[in-house]
């Protein structure tokens, strides 16, 4: 069956942590979602690439998505190469999704900003026909941004205000990059994650957007071309039932 959306992350939680809500929306909605992480995260200072496999099982679980998958793209590597493109292009020509997700193309990790890059170009490759992988050619309709580290001014929010919840369940399943060193079940090194001060900064992000569309929560993206609005009048009075002014 074919996705509405399917969300790229450099590394299991990255989706979580960025746009979970709206996925998790999504799926209450009736659309077909999933997510995939490019990595393993085996590079991570806390847990191991078999604890992370279960967390992200456990994250999907709780994003309620219709498919998720591990690629095996090396933590720490990633870059805009042909042979990751065609791992990307298979996922997309497999799952055929009419909107992509990816995270921002400016960002303090290599692999998020290399990410960006190199799910953009995969999604625009993947509907060229002399590209070989045994699939029909597909094209996403659009690559829709969300931001990591770095923040960007959004081309729309989506308001998560009745799945907030549920995001912070899905972002809570990674228990070994969230859970505190002092408790040393997963290591004694304290990483920015681990700190609790971390969550809180989602949280608080999370109404920083929502406070913005005059809602409790709300996650931001951006799109790179101009947005069709056939009817604006319709649009901001059914999106805001009065003025924000």
């Amino acid at each position: 069956m074919p996705l509405d959306a399917l969300a790229f992350g450099a590394h299991p939680d990255d989706v979580e942590l960025a746009c979970s809500g709206t996925l998790i929306k999504l799926a209450s909605q009736g659309y077909e979602t999933g997510v995939i992480a490019l990595t393993r995260g085996e590079l991570s200072t806390r847990g191991t690439s078999e604890i992370r496999a279960g967390e992200f099982d456990r994250a999907a679980k709780a994003m309620r998505v219709s498919v998720h998958k591990m690629l095996d793209i090396p933590d720490g590597f990633i870059e805009p190469s042909r042979s990751q493109k065609l791992k990307v292009i298979q996922e997309i020509r497999t799952h055929r999704p009419r909107i992509v997700l990816a995270p921002y193309w400016e960002d303090r990790h290599p692999d998020h900003a290399n990410a960006s890059i190199l799910v953009r170009e995969a999604a625009y490759l993947a509907g060229l026909e002399r590209i070989e992988t045994n699939q029909d050619a597909f094209r996403p309709y659009r690559v829709v941004f969300y931001p990591c580290r770095y923040e960007f001014k959004p081309s729309f929010i989506v308001d998560i205000s009745g799945f907030h919840d549920q995001k912070l369940r899905a972002i809570q399943a990674y228990e070994s990059q969230f859970d505190h060193p002092e408790k040393n079940r997963f290591g004694d090194q304290e990483t920015n994650i681990s700190r609790p001060e971390f969550l809180e900064a989602v949280i608080t992000r999370s109404k920083q957007y929502g406070s913005y569309i005059g809602t409790a929560f709300g996650e931001p993206f951006l799109v790179r071309e101009p947005l069709r609005l056939d009817d604006p009048v319709e649009f901001f009075d059914s999106t805001y039932g009065g003025s924000l002014l």
